[in-house]
């Protein structure tokens, strides 16, 4: 039998927790052993409470020593299982084949590291996030995929990969794509498993949405050191991005209701990859267009 480990990484998740630890609950095991661990970095809500009502195994980590990549180490190294999942607190598995369909990949022993697709909900998910995981989410399923993309937020991996492999302790985030390029370039592969997806429900000020993007461009220019952003990149991609969903919200029928959101979006977006983004390496455009340009 194989043993699992679900890592789910906490602060305040009160809200979506108890979904998504009910979800988790709901499926199909097929000859797997589950346990649930949560690395929480200083809940003042109800999350602990919500994590102990559902037997999930606790952890901590001060807020003073988080980083990502620490936090995911502090709740792998707790953990048990010969696979560890990792999974988001505000993302909720769609489905009883999630877990079964994610691990499948390690399993079967085509890919020491997958991840899954990611969906919006409606009413919670602002449109433009909607567009961005359709794009960097689709539901067709790449195994093994080419290139180092993924996401741990809904994701997978062999405990001897994270043994050899920790994640980087020191990047501002994107410490999934960091060591999926350390997998890739040691000749191991990524997995993507669209039909296994989880609905991410961020719920974000445009202040934290501008943040977001920042730091990921910050530690994009390790993991990616020829990427540059420049001022006019900065232009090009929010006007872009802006005209591309104006048309997708005219198609579906709610312009004038997400019109605003929309321009608040995209500016942030593309603002907060400017001003974390401060290489001056010259990249080819089609590599540029590859990675941000919206589709």
């Amino acid at each position: 039998m194989v043993s699992i480990s679900i890592v789910i990484r906490t602060l305040n998740e009160g809200k979506y927790l108890g979904e998504c630890l009910s979800a988790i609950a709901s499926q199909e095991i097929e000859s797997m052993s589950i346990e649930v661990v949560s690395v929480d970095s200083g809940s003042t809500d109800e999350t602990l409470e919500i994590a102990k009502a559902h037997g999930t195994r606790i952890t901590h980590i001060k807020k003073s020593e988080f980083t990502f990549g620490r936090s995911l180490n502090r709740g792998c190294a707790f953990a048990t299982g010969d696979i560890l999942v990792l999974l988001s607190g505000h993302c909720i598995p769609v489905g009883p084949r999630w877990l079964a369909d994610l691990v499948a990949p390690l399993r079967e022993g085509i890919a020491v590291y997958s991840y899954g697709g990611q969906i919006g909900r409606q009413g919670v998910t602002k449109f433009s996030e909607h567009q961005l995981f359709a794009k960097y989410f689709p539901p067709e399923n790449r195994v093994p995929q080419e290139g180092f993309f993924c996401n741990n937020a809904n994701s997978a991996l062999l405990r001897r990969a994270w043994e050899e492999n920790p994640f980087d302790e020191t990047i501002t985030g994107l410490e999934d794509m960091a060591l999926a390029k350390t997998l890739v370039a040691r000749g191991e592969k990524i997995a993507y498993v669209g039909t296994a997806p989880v609905e991410h429900l961020h719920e974000e000020s445009w202040k934290k949405v501008r943040i977001r993007f920042e730091r990921e461009a910050i530690a994009l220019q390790g993991i990616m050191p020829d990427v540059h952003v420049s001022f006019g990149d900065f232009l090009r991609y929010t006007v872009s991005g802006i005209l591309t969903d104006w048309g997708q919200a005219l198609n579906q029928g709610c312009l004038g209701r997400e019109f605003a959101s929309i321009v608040a979006f995209r500016t942030c977006q593309f603002w907060g990859a400017w001003r974390g983004n401060a290489a001056t390496r010259e990249i080819s455009r089609a590599r540029k267009e590859q990675y941000f340009y919206p589709s």
